[in-house]
């Protein structure tokens, strides 16, 4: 994205890649990688290829990678895409896309709330002491196969922002919102509470922010230690009115950014199923054990509904102790009628220039 070229798709999008017919060869590092490309790539004319010493999948084409010769992996790999090139068959690529913004890193978050000189996180801090953010809450993680994919993740995401929660995504979850609209600024007008649709106004931001891949996790630990460190609403990250939630996790990464939140006093909870259910002891470890320990607990649960009840009760439960008003929504007007959002209504949806007819 950095580099301006535009993402395919989230997790479980990896095997329609290859389904299009487009793909000459498709290159795998050591993460999120499904054991059945091999199979489908051979029905294909792509060549599946592995760069880490610590994966080698069978049927697979290894080309390790090494940095001091980085340059050459690269054009081998490029070669053997050209050699593939000719043994194409029928490609279809659908002519679907999505616009997002992207690019949320805490430095950015700073800079846009004041500029190059007044940068801070003070006019954050101080819309959640006001009320117009009830919180703030970070939805991560993968897809799940065996939940309906980014059913879960956009479902919470909706209902934060509805309730002027401030989300802030990673990786798939966040991929998962883009392809629904929500990256957009427009989507603070179509979707967001009345509160932070004017945080969102004043600044021209969406109301969901995209700071990374899935390994950027750390981006939201260190936006909730400026959080802290600001003033104003508690001395630590458990003091604070936020969240963390791994809809639809699906591997042990998952489960130990979660761990490393919760040992940084953040409140988590991870969808699909427990994998330690079955162990009373274990469950109360990770949950009242670790909040006694940190001021941050694991939860597993599997329903949305209820997930979304229990970051709202935490939400609700941190500013309570922190002295803040009641969350009461009544208390900002209506917006929506600013000159931003009548600008990015008046455009429209910008052509795809993705699209064929758009080249």
């Amino acid at each position: 994205m950095r580099q301006g070229v535009p993402s395919a798709g989230n997790f479980l999008n990896q095997e329609l890649a290859i389904l299009t017919g487009a793909v000459e060869a498709m290159v795998v590092d050591v993460q999120c990688i499904m054991q059945a490309l091999v199979p489908l790539s051979q029905q294909f004319h792509t060549r599946l290829i592995t760069t880490s010493p610590k994966v080698r999948i069978e049927g697979a084409l290894h080309m390790e990678f090494d940095e001091g010769r980085a340059l050459d992996v690269a054009r081998q790999i490029v070669r053997t895409a050209i050699d593939a090139f000719p043994k194409r068959g029928p490609v279809h690529i659908p002519q679907v896309a999505e616009w997002l913004v992207g690019g949320f890193s805490h430095e950015y978050l700073n800079y846009m709330q004041g500029g190059r000189y007044r940068g801070s996180f003070r006019p954050l801090n101080d819309a959640v002491m006001a009320g117009r953010i009830r919180g703030v809450a970070g939805i991560v993680g993968c897809n799940n196969p065996r939940v309906t994919q980014d059913a879960t993740n956009t479902y919470l995401v909706r209902e934060l922002i509805r309730r002027d929660v401030l989300v802030v995504q990673t990786g798939c979850g966040a991929l998962g919102s883009a392809k629904y609209g929500l990256l957009r600024p427009e989507a603070a007008l179509e979707h967001a509470g009345p509160g932070l649709r004017e945080v969102c106004e004043a600044i021209g931001i969406p109301p969901v922010l995209h700071l990374g891949s899935c390994v950027d996790n750390s981006r939201i630990l260190t936006i909730l230690s400026q959080m802290a460190t600001e003033g104003g609403l508690g001395e630590d990250i458990a003091d604070l009115p936020a969240v963390g939630i791994a809809p639809e996790w699906m591997s042990e990464k998952a489960l130990a950014i979660g761990a490393y939140f919760v040992a940084s006093g953040a409140y988590v909870l991870f969808g699909v199923g427990s994998p330690v259910g079955a162990s009373r002891q274990v469950t109360d470890l990770i949950g009242p054990g670790w909040e006694r320990l940190t001021g941050g607990k694991l939860e597993f649960v599997p329903d949305p509904e209820e997930m979304l009840e229990r970051a709202l009760a935490h939400i609700d439960r941190k500013r309570a102790e922190l002295g803040l008003a009641q969350y009461n929504p009544a208390r900002f007007g209506a917006s929506g009628d600013t000159p931003f959002f009548a600008a990015l209504a008046a455009q429209g949806n910008p052509p795809n220039p993705y699209s064929r007819r758009s080249r």
